[in-house]
């Protein structure tokens, strides 16, 4: 009897410790209550950031709320509704349902949860960075151990204004947003109207504000902040996320905008050759959006300026789609770039093409007659 008395106390730290293992982990995840009619009037929240990590957050066994300063309905900006993640969402009853009756802010304890992922979209700095009942969970997030304080894109504008004590709690932290270069290229419809410039802001608040090049993934962890750049960094932003949790994330495939997204992101690195990219989009291109390597490319153009091996890039990258994808204006742009890496042969036989074809004729012919 002794004997078994022994071994059950023995035994009870390693079957407690197990059982606390095996407790789930809650997030609460935030949207923007701002948005009305899919952002022709109000913008709202990105739903196909919300999509991803929404989806990443239930693979890999979290428990998730969905909250608004509001609370009820929200509404999203103009999707699409074809993307893989978004189709997930929308046949699934469940989560629609959580939309539809997101909790409101106010009504939340926050010590009932280990971590905030605050989703982004434009209507996030409207409302968001002047809910104080968002503040009060950020602020308790904060101060409490093993916590994760998560966002992306525009959803880094709730943190902006919360300070413990005297300092802003993004102090020193290094933070990463939706990025000035960003809101140039993408933001015009209501980037004026916004209260503030977001990157500005957070360097403002004495945040070290990390970048990479628009609309590739950029992820910053730094203490219990876990920040993405864009709408392409939500899915490492939310795996980021569940490894802070200590939860090894669930293995998937990834999406195809995310694929083509790191594809770009390695051939301006270097780390992928434009042959060996050929070669993949030869063989693969099924699992890739083509059209997005092209327009990623006329964005690039647009960023460069007199940036001459950033311009080459952006050639290389819409060069690489030609097999694949046309576009008469691209295609234009493309000819107008090869002349101003004075290769006027290349720009030439772009433009004789578009001729041949009637198209942008008088664009076309004025063109030809400068460089001839």
């Amino acid at each position: 009897m002794k004997i078994k008395v022994l071994t059950i106390a023995l035994l009870l730290p390693i079957i407690l410790f197990s059982q606390s293992n095996n407790v789930r982990k809650k997030i609460l995840m935030v949207v923007s209550s701002y948005g009305k009619e899919m952002g022709s009037i109000r913008p709202g929240f990105e739903f196909d950031e919300f999509s991803q990590a929404y989806l990443i957050f239930k693979q890999n066994g979290l428990i998730i709320d969905i909250a608004s300063p509001k609370g009820g309905k929200v509404e999203a900006d103009k999707y699409n509704e074809d993307k893989a993640y978004n189709k997930s969402v929308l046949e699934n009853q469940t989560i629609l349902d959580l939309l539809n009756k997101t909790k409101s802010t106010s009504s939340l304890d926050p010590s009932k949860y280990d971590a905030i992922y605050v989703v982004g979209g434009k209507g996030a700095m409207f409302d968001l960075p002047y809910d104080p009942s968002l503040q009060d969970i950020i602020l308790n997030l904060y101060q409490r151990e093993e916590t994760v304080i998560a966002s992306v894109c525009h959803g880094p504008a709730s943190f902006v204004n919360v300070k413990d004590g005297d300092d802003y709690i993004i102090k020193d932290v290094e933070i990463t947003s939706f990025c000035n270069i960003e809101e140039e290229l993408f933001g015009k419809k209501w980037v004026k109207e916004f209260p503030f410039k977001l990157e500005d802001k957070i360097r403002s608040r004495g945040a070290i504000f990390s970048q990479t090049d628009f609309m590739l993934s950029n992820v910053s962890v730094s203490g219990k902040f876990i920040t993405g750049q864009n709408p392409f960094s939500t899915a490492r932003s939310a795996e980021e996320v569940v490894k802070a949790l200590g939860i090894v994330p669930a293995d998937r495939i990834l999406y195809k905008d995310e694929k083509t997204a790191y594809l770009i992101q390695d051939i301006l690195n270097g780390d992928k050759t434009i042959k060996w990219s050929e070669k993949e989009l030869q063989n693969n291109k099924e699992l890739y959006d083509i059209p997005l390597i092209a327009v990623y490319g006329f964005y690039k153009i647009l960023s460069a300026k007199e940036d001459i091996d950033a311009l080459s890039k952006s050639v290389e990258l819409i060069e690489l789609t030609s097999p694949y994808f046309f576009n008469e204006k691209l295609q234009f742009t493309l000819a107008k770039s090869y002349i101003s890496l004075d290769n006027t042969e290349r720009a030439k036989e772009i433009l004789n093409d578009l001729n041949s074809k009637g198209l942008l004729k008088e664009q076309v012919t004025k063109l030809l007659n400068e460089i001839s």
